[in-house]
Parts: structure tokens; C-alpha cells; sequence
């Protein structure tokens, strides 16, 4: 099964805030998700960006595939995009 690392929105009408999550890259944006591995929350300033280090490495190792936007989003907390022993 492809699994993507992705962002899924939650929130109120004009006040999104987001999910970082990992899911079946055939499933809706909003749809059944794998896990839970963050939040990405862009009203604050700077933007909140919270990510359980723990989950993410494990699913990189599952081979995960992160998007553009969560990628851009992990450098930014300046976790590793590789696995560990890569």
C-alpha cells in the first residue's frame, strides 16, 4: 500500500488549521487515515508546527512518502527527511 505523509484540514469556515497525517495516497484528503504524527497550525506567528519525531522516523523507515507541503514543513522543525541509518 503507497503511504503518504500529508496534511488534512480541520478547523472552523476561514479558520483552517491542519493535521499532519500519514494515509493511503488513493484515500480523500479528508478521508481514513494510517496515524496521526502532527499539527500544522498557520494563524500564529510564526506558524505552529508540532511533529511526534518518534512516528515520523518510524513511517519514513515504512517508506512514507511526505508531500511538498509537510516536507517544506519537517525542514522547517529541522527533523531529518531520511530515515535513520540511510
Amino acid at each position: 500500500m503507497p503511504t503518504s505523509i500529508r496534511l488534512a484540514r480541520h478547523g472552523g469556515k476561514k479558520h483552517p488549521v491542519y493535521r499532519i497525517v500519514v494515509a493511503d495516497s488513493r484515500v480523500k484528503r479528508d478521508g481514513r487515515r494510517l496515524d496521526q504524527i502532527g499539527t500544522y497550525d498557520p494563524h500564529f506567528t510564526p506558524a505552529r508546527v508540532r511533529i511526534d519525531e518518534e512516528k515520523l522516523r518510524l513511517w519514513l523507515r515504512r517508506g512514507a512518502k511526505p508531500t511538498d507541503t509537510v516536507a517544506r514543513l519537517i525542514r522547517r522543525t529541522g527533523l531529518p527527511l531520511e530515515p535513520e541509518g540511510t
